[in-house]
């Protein structure tokens, strides 16, 4: 890897745990909370693969103890199905800020959550973008921004993971790879299968 890539990796890899971990925070599993609790099924009658509660047009909000906003999910409908427990989110976006106030906005085509949110799938059109910041140097520096098809996050163990092509890129320099893995607890990044990167000269923050 020569100096330039080395740069781009170490660059990436400082900020890319701070892009992903606001998916953590992006809050589905407030939604399975805040909706209503499932119908218990009768003893004896088979459950359907049916859904037992829609939302349509939606949007929930989360806010601190000072009242500033913490998360923020849209959606066009959703459903949620008592027989495997799990919320499925059509056209998501979410938003959430950090004590900084900086913001994580993650849009998907669709979004699937088991019953205790611990698991959430975004698929379809992923996108994920940090808001840019400051520099070392006192420059700004541009958005992070990840793409991919799809992005399963763990949250209770701080994992995320794709097993389809990823590029991850900030203003003009870039990473790509055919799968990606992220670990929080052992602060450990692995993206395998024609792994590219791209450094644009005089971009040094």
């Amino acid at each position: 890897m020569n100096s330039r890539l080395r740069r781009l990796w170490e660059r990436m890899s400082l900020y890319l745990p701070i892009l992903l971990m606001g998916i953590f925070a992006l809050g589905t599993w407030w939604l399975v909370r805040s909706t209503p609790e499932p119908v218990e099924v009768v003893s004896g009658r088979p459950v359907r693969h049916e859904a037992d509660y829609f939302l349509h047009n939606f949007a929930i909000r989360t806010f601190d103890t000072q009242g500033r906003l913490k998360t923020e999910l849209f959606g066009a409908d959703a459903r949620h199905f008592p027989d495997t427990d799990t919320l499925e989110i059509e056209k998501v976006r979410t938003r959430s800020f950090n004590e900084q106030g900086r913001r994580t906005v993650a849009t998907a085509n669709r979004a699937l959550s088991n019953g205790d949110g611990s698991e959430v799938q975004l698929q379809g059109n992923v996108h994920v973008v940090r808001d840019a910041a400051l520099g070392a140097s006192g420059t700004r520096r541009a958005p992070i921004e990840y793409r991919s098809e799809f992005l399963h996050a763990f949250s209770k163990a701080e994992k995320l993971r794709t097993h389809l092509p990823v590029v991850i890129s900030q203003g003009a320099n870039r990473f790509s790879a055919n799968s990606l893995s992220y670990d929080n607890i052992g602060a450990i990044i692995e993206m395998e299968g024609q792994v590219r990167g791209l450094l644009m000269p005089g971009q040094r923050d």
